[in-house]
């Protein structure tokens, strides 16, 4: 069985129990979290084999998540733990619409000490898929590790999977951010991004010049998610679009991302994307947007991945 690999930040999410601002709220509940975690907890929680490539500190938090991860039945034996840094910390704030506004603690974080060494021993393989995002492109020993496994991948024939899922404020200026996302993008056979992160990216607004932008270098197939307006998928010789169901209550918006590429990619592990036709590219799409209309539905990000059954 192919295994799909996530590299980067994994981290404890503090969500506040009232609508409003970080300010005013009283009440938090611990989860686990972490963009790269969650999508290997959804592809683990679908029924495929996925592993976590990061780095915990030696403290409860560490503890939490390391376990976490082996109750979800995702592979640990690149999860590194340090004393040299704590466990990343996320306050995370919701409006009544559930949409997310965050705080992290992480200057640094354990995840940013993960080194180049630790990483060049996974064995991948061709059908295994390597997926990574921004957070930890950041300037420390963590970017390196994402530079020798992405080398390593592609030696292997391994897919690489890329979410920037854009975090500003983890950066000392959008330029820097986005310079960073840039650069990493050609580097990726599959990209995923929200509508406005496509605009931000491109510099556009049209959404079919922005993708034929980020199909460059080694991209082959790109999605775009939308919230309620649906997802879309590009190759560079199709297009396909599905609709979501706008008919769920959202309680929470953290992990819907992560929920939709993990089933993407749960989709292709094994599989490849040589040869896609429209119709697998529309059925992809419309699993994904199961997916995330799950996670949306209840609190967190970890806890709130869907099972096989609720997306299948």
């Amino acid at each position: 069985m192919n295994t799909l690999y996530a590299i980067g930040e994994m981290l404890i999410d503090f969500t506040a129990q009232e609508a409003g601002v970080l300010e005013t709220a009283t009440t938090f509940r611990k989860n686990a979290g972490g963009a790269p975690a969650n999508v290997a907890v959804c592809v683990a929680k679908l029924g495929k084999r996925a592993s976590v490539v990061t780095k915990l500190g030696n403290d409860a938090f560490g503890n939490f998540l390391a376990e976490t991860l082996m109750r979800e039945n995702v592979g640990t034996d690149y999860v590194f733990r340090t004393d040299a840094a704590n466990t990343a910390l996320a306050f995370v704030a919701r409006d009544e619409r559930g949409e997310r506004s965050f705080s992290f603690y992480r200057n640094p974080s354990a995840d940013m000490l993960l080194e180049e060494r630790e990483v060049v021993s996974i064995p991948f393989q061709r059908g295994d898929i390597l997926h990574f995002g921004s957070v930890d492109l950041c300037d420390a020993p963590v970017r390196q590790a994402h530079v020798a496994a992405i080398a390593k991948a592609r030696e292997a024939g391994t897919i690489v999977s890329f979410d920037p899922n854009l975090r500003y404020s983890l950066w000392k200026s959008a330029e820097e951010l986005l310079t960073t996302v840039r650069r990493f993008l050609p580097l990726a056979d599959i990209v995923k991004v929200s509508d406005e992160e496509l605009f931000d990216i491109t510099g556009g607004s049209d959404e079919r010049e922005g993708v034929k932008h980020l199909l460059q270098g080694e991209v082959k197939l790109v999605f775009v998610t939308k919230g309620a307006g649906g997802a879309s998928a590009y190759t560079r010789e199709l297009e396909a679009h599905r609709p979501t169901d706008t008919r769920v209550h959202v309680v929470d918006t953290t992990g819907a991302g992560d929920s939709f590429i993990g089933t993407i990619l749960y989709q292709l592990l094994g599989r490849g994307i040589e040869g896609l036709t429209e119709e697998e590219l529309g059925e992809m799409l419309y699993r994904a947007n199961r997916a995330a209309s799950c996670v949306v539905s209840r609190e967190g990000a970890i806890p709130a991945m869907p099972t096989r059954k609720e997306v299948f």
